[in-house]
Protein backbone atom coordinates (compact mmCIF):
# COMPACT_ATOMS: atom_id res chain seq x y z
CA UNK A 1 0.00 0.00 0.00
CA UNK A 2 0.77 3.57 -1.08
CA UNK A 3 0.52 6.16 1.45
CA UNK A 4 0.01 9.69 -0.17
CA UNK A 5 2.17 12.36 0.65
CA UNK A 6 0.89 14.73 3.31
CA UNK A 7 0.62 18.30 2.24
CA UNK A 8 2.45 20.70 4.61
CA UNK A 9 -0.78 21.97 6.07
CA UNK A 10 -0.71 18.36 7.79
CA UNK A 11 2.12 18.39 8.65
CA UNK A 12 2.01 21.78 10.63
CA UNK A 13 -1.40 20.28 12.28
CA UNK A 14 0.56 17.17 13.20
CA UNK A 15 3.53 19.69 14.77
CA UNK A 16 0.71 22.13 16.31
CA UNK A 17 -0.56 18.33 17.94
CA UNK A 18 3.03 17.65 18.76
CA UNK A 19 3.35 21.08 20.95
CA UNK A 20 0.40 20.46 22.60
CA UNK A 21 0.42 17.19 23.78
CA UNK A 22 4.58 18.44 25.23
CA UNK A 23 2.93 21.30 26.87
CA UNK A 24 0.67 19.02 28.29
CA UNK A 25 2.53 17.07 29.90
CA UNK A 26 4.42 19.44 31.75
CA UNK A 27 7.27 17.94 34.05
CA UNK A 28 5.74 14.38 33.54
CA UNK A 29 8.29 12.26 32.11
CA UNK A 30 7.63 10.72 28.38
CA UNK A 31 8.13 7.13 29.57
CA UNK A 32 5.59 8.31 32.71
CA UNK A 33 3.14 9.47 29.73
CA UNK A 34 3.24 6.49 27.33
CA UNK A 35 2.91 4.02 29.81
CA UNK A 36 -0.05 5.41 31.58
CA UNK A 37 -1.88 6.28 27.88
CA UNK A 38 -1.12 2.43 27.06
CA UNK A 39 1.32 3.43 24.07
CA UNK A 40 4.69 3.40 23.44
CA UNK A 41 7.42 5.93 24.81
CA UNK A 42 8.47 6.08 21.05
CA UNK A 43 5.60 6.39 19.55
CA UNK A 44 4.50 9.71 22.00
CA UNK A 45 8.20 10.83 21.07
CA UNK A 46 7.05 10.64 17.12
CA UNK A 47 4.33 12.30 17.93
CA UNK A 48 5.40 15.55 19.60
CA UNK A 49 8.47 16.01 17.39
CA UNK A 50 6.48 15.83 14.43
CA UNK A 51 7.59 12.73 13.05
CA UNK A 52 3.97 11.14 13.53
CA UNK A 53 2.31 13.65 12.29
CA UNK A 54 -1.16 11.70 11.37
CA UNK A 55 -1.42 9.56 14.77
CA UNK A 56 -3.98 6.63 15.20
CA UNK A 57 -7.41 8.50 16.65
CA UNK A 58 -7.39 5.86 19.05
CA UNK A 59 -3.39 7.05 19.75
CA UNK A 60 -4.54 10.40 20.38
CA UNK A 61 -7.75 9.33 21.97
CA UNK A 62 -6.00 7.79 25.07
CA UNK A 63 -2.79 10.20 25.29
CA UNK A 64 -5.41 13.06 25.77
CA UNK A 65 -7.61 11.63 28.45
CA UNK A 66 -3.93 11.07 30.12
CA UNK A 67 -3.62 14.19 29.81
CA UNK A 68 -6.94 15.80 30.61
CA UNK A 69 -7.17 17.56 27.18
CA UNK A 70 -10.64 16.68 25.67
CA UNK A 71 -10.75 15.68 22.13
CA UNK A 72 -12.52 19.14 21.25
CA UNK A 73 -9.87 21.03 22.35
CA UNK A 74 -7.24 19.18 19.93
CA UNK A 75 -9.45 19.38 17.27
CA UNK A 76 -10.02 23.78 17.84
CA UNK A 77 -6.32 24.09 18.62
CA UNK A 78 -4.47 21.69 15.96
CA UNK A 79 -7.50 22.72 13.47
CA UNK A 80 -5.64 24.22 9.92
CA UNK A 81 -5.11 27.42 9.99
CA UNK A 82 -6.86 29.69 7.08
CA UNK A 83 -4.77 32.86 6.04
Amino acid sequence: MVRTPLTPEERERGERLGRLLREARGGRSMPEVAVAAGVSAETLRKIETGRAPTPAFFTVAALARELGLSMDELVARCAFVVA
